[in-house]
């Protein structure tokens, strides 16, 4: 009895420190603000939060949406690139980057397009080019859809908002799984980053330390994991019926080797929007601004011109 007493003792002991070693505490706000801005960062106080973006270059503006998980930061190739010709301008969505969460916590399609809209009149865009990837890309076509009057082009990276029956990545799922999406919560490991990055780019040797590190600390921005789950959890009605009212000339651009949303969605884009036209790009995932950031800009620009 003794021997079993102290042996569950020392089990528990074990047990509780590896728990104790592996639990990720939130990053410092003020040192990722430190890291991950520069001074073409601005902040805007906007339906409650402090919107992190960035505005660059001049000429006509384009309004650029990263997907979910990502930054801003997703576009820094891109940027570099366009802001020669363009204004460009992009921001952490709210659930991400240094933006962080929404007051409500309310992260339906509905609720981007409405912060989307509020975004482009606080700074008196007008009209303007729009491109989204994934989620970005979901919330750039509906918003086009329910807003012609505002976007001139309109340019799509592997997007969501087509209802395929298909299941959702494992992360996501598991975002939407009672109790065990307190692990994400918690014990967000480095790894779990780098296994998702190895799921959305192609090409494994493009993924280094420092892109690891980037999704990493935005992951472990307060409150950002508690968002990731609520976005994971959010169901949005099926709006695709919307996209043949798009009205834009609309570039889509899919990577060939997306394992998150596949390219035969690509196909259902391309014939449901009135004037889209599709470029596959190969050996290319899920977001191939970062993967292949030159080939992809250059489909861009021949298309804006």
């Amino acid at each position: 009895m003794f021997n079993k007493k102290y042996g569950f003792l020392a089990l528990l002991v074990v047990l509780v420190t590896i728990i104790g070693l592996n639990i990720q505490p939130n990053r410092n706000l003020s040192e990722l603000k430190t890291k991950y801005t520069n001074q073409a960062s601005q902040f805007m106080e906007l339906q409650g939060m402090q919107v992190h973006y960035r505005d660059e270059g001049i000429g006509l503006p384009i309004v650029l949406l990263h997907g979910t998980g990502a930054s801003l930061h997703t576009w820094d190739a891109w940027t570099e690139e366009l802001s020669k010709e363009y204004r460009v301008i992009r921001m952490d969505l709210p659930a991400f980057g240094l933006t962080g969460p929404h007051p409500d916590r309310d992260y339906t399609l509905d609720t981007y397009v409405d912060f989307l809209n509020a975004f482009a009149d606080k700074l008196e865009l007008g009209q303007f080019y729009l491109a989204g990837n994934s989620l970005g890309g979901n919330i750039a076509w509906l918003f086009a859809a329910r807003h012609p009057e505002k976007v001139n082009k309109l340019i799509l990276l592997d997007p969501g908002g087509i209802v395929s029956g298909r299941k959702s990545p494992g992360v996501i799922r598991l975002a939407r799984t009672p109790v065990f999406n307190q692990f994400i919560r918690m014990f967000t490991l480095r790894s779990l980053i780098k296994k998702n990055l190895l799921e959305v780019y192609a090409q494994d040797d493009k993924i280094d330390d420092l892109l690891i590190d980037r999704y990493f600390d935005f992951t472990l921005r307060p409150g950002n994991r508690q968002a990731f789950i609520d976005r994971a959890k959010t169901i949005n009605p099926d709006y695709s019926a919307l996209l043949t009212e798009i009205k834009c000339p609309s570039l889509i651009i899919w990577g060939a080797e997306d394992n998150w949303i596949p390219l035969v969605d690509g196909a259902a884009f391309q014939r449901a929007i009135p004037n889209a036209k599709l470029e596959v790009m190969e050996s290319v995932g899920h977001v191939p601004m970062e993967e292949a950031p030159q080939e992809s800009v250059l489909l861009v620009q021949q298309f804006l011109e």
